[in-house]
């Protein structure tokens, strides 16, 4: 594996703060105050983007990542107008939603920000009993989804750079002649086109998509600039960074033009050895082991009952699921049949779901430092998540500590780079 290009610098995301207002809020508006006073603090930090996740139930359990809380587009758009250079990352689902109203809303999107709209591209593996149907099989929502991006990127392609200018009266005019067709005809996708909004700000919002399934990673190394990845080990990482690379090669994707790798980087920042041990331990002794047993099922393909094992022995082999005939995130039930048959007891895979397979340190801001420096200069990390922001007991560690480290050592920027979220990404021209 060859280091990373030293040229650029590792960028950061942070997720955007939630807009829901509750009863016990002085004010309707104290919401939507602190998602805008969180975005202001991002920026300040020079954090590069805003990410938002995005899951389509309320599920009865209120598992963590199974419940979506705010619609991101709407979100995005109003933290758009509360900031002026930080990115903003909204994921969309190809199994729920048409390529041609997610173009007009993420071309908008751009627009309204002045550039910064980018689109996390997922299949979805829960929602659909709010949708008129069944979940569809692994391989036709990837199939639907390689369509589905496909029609999104022709879309924004296909028109002239130049259909719109501005009058001398500060108005708008469009060259509808500068508008052109697409004519997509696929199995899952029907658009004639144009798409009616004039060309972005970024040409075409920066692609994100996530999903390490067998198809995932091959949809994402034919179309994504990021590909979302949870990638728990070093070795784990630089394995999926070749099989990525290796797969985009063979679409004729080459050298910057290569997808680039994100993680979701889950820590326990803390101020020395004595404060990172305290802290995990205060962690540990608030898990709640019950409603653990049912993230661990979901983690494992959500049919398994593991209420009445034992916490303390390993799983049963003849529990664990095949992979490939699970119909809900088989990257993610992978990771934790792994974890299995290394011979974890139901506790330790019980801790291990608080993280949903993602990559965690606990350490001081020197030692996660190190970790995240490890995987730069392996060449398998080119954008990290970092948690933090919004938690009284880790944002100051974060902001205070973490990135002052990480600038120290000339990882990340110093200041944004340009005026777009693509510049600031440093991604190269679109073809």
């Amino acid at each position: 594996m060859t280091a990373a290009p030293q040229t650029r610098r590792l960028k950061t995301l942070v997720g955007a703060a939630s807009f829901v207002s509750t009863p016990s809020d002085e004010s309707p508006r104290t919401a939507g105050r602190r998602a805008a006073e969180l975005a202001r603090s991002a920026e300040a930090a020079r954090i590069t983007g805003l990410f938002t996740a995005d899951l389509l139930q309320a599920d009865p359990n209120g598992l963590s990542g199974t419940t979506g809380t705010q619609e991101p587009i709407v979100a995005l758009a109003a933290l758009s107008q509360a900031t002026e250079r930080i990115g903003l990352v909204a994921t969309v689902s190809t199994t729920f939603f048409e390529p041609y109203n997610l173009a007009r809303l993420i071309g908008t999107l751009d627009h309204v920000s002045g550039g910064r709209a980018a689109w996390n591209a997922v299949t979805s593996s829960v929602g659909e009993e709010n949708f008129g149907g069944d979940l569809p099989g692994p391989e036709a929502r990837y199939a639907r989804a390689e369509e589905f991006v496909a029609a999104f990127h022709a879309l924004f392609d296909a028109n002239d750079p130049k259909a719109a200018r501005r009058t001398a009266s500060g108005g708008l005019a469009v060259d509808p002649s500068r508008l052109h067709r697409i004519d997509f005809h696929g199995e899952h996708v029907r658009i004639q086109g144009p798409l009616n909004v004039p060309p972005p700000p970024q040409g075409r919002p920066v692609q994100f998509q996530a999903g390490q399934s067998e198809q995932g990673v091959t949809l994402g190394a034919r179309f994504a600039e990021f590909v979302y990845t949870s990638q728990p080990t070093l070795a784990q990482a630089q394995a999926f960074v070749a099989d990525l690379h290796r797969r985009a090669r063979a679409f004729g994707r080459e050298g910057d033009h290569l997808p680039r790798v994100m993680n979701s980087f889950h820590s326990v920042i803390g101020e020395s050895d004595a404060d990172v041990a305290r802290r995990v331990r205060e962690r540990d002794e608030r898990v709640d082991y019950d409603k653990g047993r049912l993230q661990l099922a979901d983690m494992l393909g959500g049919s398994l009952d593991l209420s009445e094992l034992p916490l303390d022995k390993p799983l049963p082999a003849s529990l664990l699921p095949d992979v490939d005939s699970s119909n809900r995130r088989r990257g993610r039930v992978e990771i934790f049949r792994r974890y299995a048959e290394q011979g974890l007891t139901l506790r330790e895979l019980i801790l291990q779901a608080r993280e949903t397979g993602h990559w965690f340190v606990a350490g001081t801001p020197e030692k996660l430092a190190d970790a995240i420096e490890e995987r730069w200069n392996a060449g398998v990390l080119d954008i990290i998540s970092l948690h933090g922001l919004g938690q009284p007991d880790q944002e100051s560690l974060l902001l205070g500590g973490l990135l002052p480290e990480l600038r120290r050592r000339r990882l990340i920027d110093e200041d944004y780079v340009g005026e777009t979220f693509r510049a600031n990404l440093e991604l190269p021209p679109l073809r």
